[in-house]
């Protein structure tokens, strides 16, 4: 078996990629929660196929799994360009590194919290852990187009 090289030996831009590529998981994850969670309420005569067809058809849970996989592709979307704005002008940091990481973390926790329940006030808490990463990453970003850091 091949051995993989530890995170330390790998280049900044690519371990900013690491927690990123990680995202992505979570939205497979997601999806396959989703289709799952229909799957039982459509066996379980709480919805018909063809209520999903609709934003409203979901039952609770399956609608909370279907909002959480929207937001993925919400903010997100902002770290993934600030990551190859600062992978693209050389500028990748320890500290981008750890953002990364911290939206990594904050998403995952609001993923919990947003598909667990309907705790809007938690939820709101949690999502301030994430945008704190994705902050950094796209202040970071500006001031690496700017050339002043």
């Amino acid at each position: 078996m091949p051995e993989v090289p530890s995170l330390a030996l790998i280049s900044p831009s690519a371990q900013l990629l690491v927690p990123l590529f990680l995202h992505f998981g979570v939205i497979v994850g997601l999806y396959a929660a989703l289709s799952w969670a229909r799957l039982v309420a459509v066996r379980r005569g709480e919805a018909g196929k063809n209520d999903f067809a609709r934003a409203d058809g979901d039952p609770p849970l399956s609608a909370r799994i279907q909002r959480n996989l929207a937001n993925q592709f919400e903010a997100p979307v902002f770290v993934w360009i600030a990551a190859l704005i600062l992978i693209l002008t050389a500028r990748v940091t320890a500290w981008d590194v750890a953002a990364g990481w911290v939206f990594l973390a904050g998403r995952l926790i609001h993923t919990a919290v947003q598909c667990s329940g309907d705790n809007v006030a938690l939820r709101g808490q949690v999502f301030t852990i994430n945008f704190l990463g994705l902050l950094w990453l796209v202040a970071h970003a500006f001031l690496a187009v700017l050339g002043t850091l």
